[in-house]
Order: structure tokens, then C-alpha cells, then sequence
């Protein structure tokens, strides 16, 4: 099991990437398919038509999204932890990914930088 820490910078403000990642239709603008989601703890969530599935665990509205993500039948601990800070250019974003399997890690790591924060970060161009 792997750990990855990464930062990225969005150009809208942290109420908007906040709102762009806990609502479902914006959700569903960005990523181009279908998604369940919704803002309580103890829910399941659903991203890319159930490629990505989990609970959700906690929510600090426009500042933290908490995440439990499954990876097919294995459904380890691996915590997802997404912290939003203001910045001058509008929000930092800091990603915490817990207990990817090694086999997971690399599609992960890249489905972060390229599918999940570069084409929020589009959305916002």
C-alpha cells in the first residue's frame, strides 16, 4: 500500500471548488458522466459511471472533503483527504491519498493530475 501527497492551484475561489466537487450536476459538467453524490457523512458516492466509488466520511463546507475510496472487492481504509485553502490565485488544493494498493498506484496517480484536478482545473479557465 502507497501513500500520495500532491498540491495543486485552481483559479476560482475555495467556495466554488468546493461546489464543483460535493455537487452532483456540476460534478457530472465537468467529469462527463454520470455521479451520485451527496454532502452527508455516511454516504456512498459514485464518480465516472462507478469507476471511482466510497463513502463519504466528513465535510467542512468549502474547505475539506474526507472520502473513503473502494477498489474493486478490497475495501481497505484508503482515505482520501482533499483541503482547500485560499490563495492569490484563487485555491490551493491539498490532496492526501492513503493505502493505495501498489498495483492501483501509478492509474491513480495519474488519474488525479489528468482526469480528476486537470479537467477541474478547465472547468475554471
Amino acid at each position: 500500500m502507497k501513500d500520495l501527497k500532491r498540491y495543486y492551484t485552481l483559479h476560482a475561489d475555495p467556495k466554488d471548488v468546493y461546489n464543483a466537487l460535493t455537487n452532483q450536476r456540476m460534478l457530472e459538467i465537468w467529469t462527463g458522466e454520470e455521479v451520485l453524490m451527496q454532502t452527508e457523512p455516511n454516504t456512498e458516492f459514485s464518480l465516472w459511471n462507478g469507476s471511482i466509488s466510497g463513502v463519504n466520511l466528513e465535510f467542512e463546507e468549502n474547505k475539506k472533503i474526507v472520502q473513503q475510496w473502494f477498489f474493486g472487492d478490497d475495501e481497505k481504509e484508503s482515505i482520501v483527504t482533499i483541503k482547500l485553502h485560499p490563495h492569490k490565485k484563487g485555491t490551493s488544493v491539498e490532496l492526501i491519498h492513503t493505502n493505495i494498493p501498489d498495483d492501483a498506484y501509478e492509474n491513480i496517480s495519474d488519474g488525479w493530475d489528468e482526469d480528476y484536478f486537470g479537467a477541474l482545473n478547465e472547468l475554471f479557465i
